[in-house]
């Protein structure tokens, strides 16, 4: 039998209202917010990800999907939703508008080839929010506020923030100065990947997953001590509009985010209700990535969360998402003439707007009414020879057994089924 690939996962139909719930909260905090959805193609040229995402970035080096199409160009399936975004801004000359260029993306399909784990697969849905133009801290304040309140929308609790700064071009390259400098003694010690990124960004190492690199830089020295004057500056006043919103977050000097495009502003929000992996929201500022890519320099801030891992958060914790309302009414039909007028009143009634369902199968009488209940529906009428000569059909209300006899038309019958 074919199965679905290692890594991916299905969503069946009676667990899609999950998303869509979801979804929903997403779209109408936007709305609020102000911003628009962006829809980009699954796969990118290759190049977009190389000179966006950075070369020493686990992703690039590890993880993506990458292909020589039949015109021999190399594609990518993207393995995250801003470098695609920006490149959408770019071509299309959206920067040429009003500032800030607001946008979010909604059920975007990203892939990584990496090892499976719970709430971490190789094809996941990001949800992720971008805005171009605005180089203030509080458009990373409204980002992180954005992200929370989906979060206490859905129901997700027991969330904590954190925050740092990784300075910017000006400030960094000192700060890298004294990291090579701490890391140097133990050179030999570290893992092929970060000998690479000691060169060519050192500011990487700290964001490896090896257990001795990590027990390397616990001591190491913190950017935070070297930020200029202007992130500095950037990040108290990211602090003060959390501080005003009354928002708990620490401060985390070792979160340096799994992306090169990253400056200034990074944080993440983090669950401890799906085991070791317990980000479940992370992004901060990028305000060379534009330009990196093509564009006129132009800042940038947002983040991405992973939609399986937020429904799995939700699930954790014993969030009841609502399930979709049940049927209004079924019909049943005996006899070949019943089951036409049942087809029809039923998409007369969808017309008006409920939500209505008939037999396709040819069950009998018995079965039907057991379908009906398998589907909720709150009323049933069932069509037969006797109902068709005489005109008439009884709706039985299914909760309390009651029975009302109404003419057998649509207008009659939805005012037998009328809600409230």
């Amino acid at each position: 039998m074919i199965q679905a690939l290692k890594g991916t996962k299905d969503v069946l139909p009676q667990d899609s209202y999950k998303w869509q719930y979801i979804e929903w909260h997403m779209r109408e905090i936007c709305e609020r917010y102000g911003l628009r959805e962006g829809r980009t193609p699954v796969f990118e040229h290759t190049e977009l990800f190389l000179r966006g995402v950075g070369d020493t970035t686990d992703i690039v080096q590890k993880e993506m999907y990458t292909f020589d199409d039949k015109g021999g160009n190399s594609i990518t399936l993207k393995p995250e939703g801003t470098a695609g975004i920006v490149r959408m801004f770019i071509e299309n000359g959206l920067y040429n508008g009003p500032q800030p260029t607001k946008m979010y993306y909604v059920y975007c399909p990203v892939f990584r080839y990496e090892n499976t784990q719970t709430g971490r697969l190789r094809e996941h849905h990001q949800f992720g929010v971008e805005i171009f133009g605005a180089q203030r801290a509080s458009a990373d304040a409204e980002c992180i506020m954005l992200a929370l309140e989906l979060f206490e929308k859905v129901g997700v609790r027991d969330l904590a923030l954190r925050i740092n700064s990784i300075g910017c071009p000006a400030c960094r390259p000192n700060y890298h100065a004294t990291l090579r400098a701490y890391l140097k003694d133990q050179y030999n010690s570290l893992c092929d990947m970060c000998k690479t990124r000691f060169e060519k960004n050192p500011l990487r190492v700290l964001d490896c997953k090896e257990s001795h690199c990590r027990d390397i830089v616990k001591n190491a020295p913190v950017i935070l001590d070297y930020l200029c004057g202007g992130c500095g500056a950037h990040m108290d006043e990211l602090k003060r509009c959390l501080d005003m919103m009354r928002v708990k977050y620490d401060i985390d000097p070792f979160i340096v985010r799994g992306l090169d495009y990253y400056t200034k502003t990074v944080f993440e929000i983090i669950s401890t209700h799906i085991g070791a992996q317990g980000t479940v929201c992370g992004g901060g500022r990028y305000d060379g990535l534009i330009e990196t890519v093509g564009g006129p320099g132009m800042p940038g801030v947002g983040f991405g969360l992973g939609m399986e891992r937020l429904l799995l958060t939700a699930q954790n914790q014993g969030v009841r998402i609502p399930e979709p309302p049940a049927f209004d009414l079924f019909v049943a039909s005996v006899g070949e003439e019943a089951h036409v007028r049942a087809f029809w009143l039923a998409m007369q009634l969808r017309e008006a707007g409920y939500r209505v369902e008939c037999d396709h199968t040819e069950r009998s009488v018995k079965a039907q009414m057991k379908y009906a209940n398998k589907l909720r529906a709150l009323h049933v009428a069932v069509i037969g020879e006797d109902e068709l000569r005489a005109g008439v059909v009884n709706v039985k209300t299914m909760e309390t057994g009651e029975e009302k006899e109404t003419s057998l038309n649509a207008p009659a019958m939805a005012a037998a089924i009328k809600r409230g």
